[in-house]
């Protein structure tokens, strides 16, 4: 597991269960990740808030550049690629 600084920049959503897709707020953003998924926090005025999103999703915001990851080692790097 590791623990990453990250901003959104783009358009970053999630889903509650089966509802519909909540929007990310733009700015900076805590990123913890697993083998499994990858639990985004982030805060929002005086409101904080976090969710799990599966790896292909984060990977494919990464891609995309609506999420940039300010942190990645050289070995997530290559994980990464």
């Amino acid at each position: 597991m590791s623990k990453l600084h990250g901003k959104v920049v783009g358009e970053v959503s999630y889903r509650e269960g089966d509802g519909m897709d909540m929007k990310i707020p733009q700015g900076n953003c805590e990123i913890e990740e697993t083998k499994l998924d990858v639990t985004l926090g982030w805060q929002d005025g005086d409101a904080r808030g976090s969710a799990a999103i599966p790896l292909p999703d984060f990977q494919r915001y990464v891609d995309s550049g609506a999420l940039v990851v300010e942190a990645y080692t050289e070995e997530e790097q290559e994980a990464h690629a």
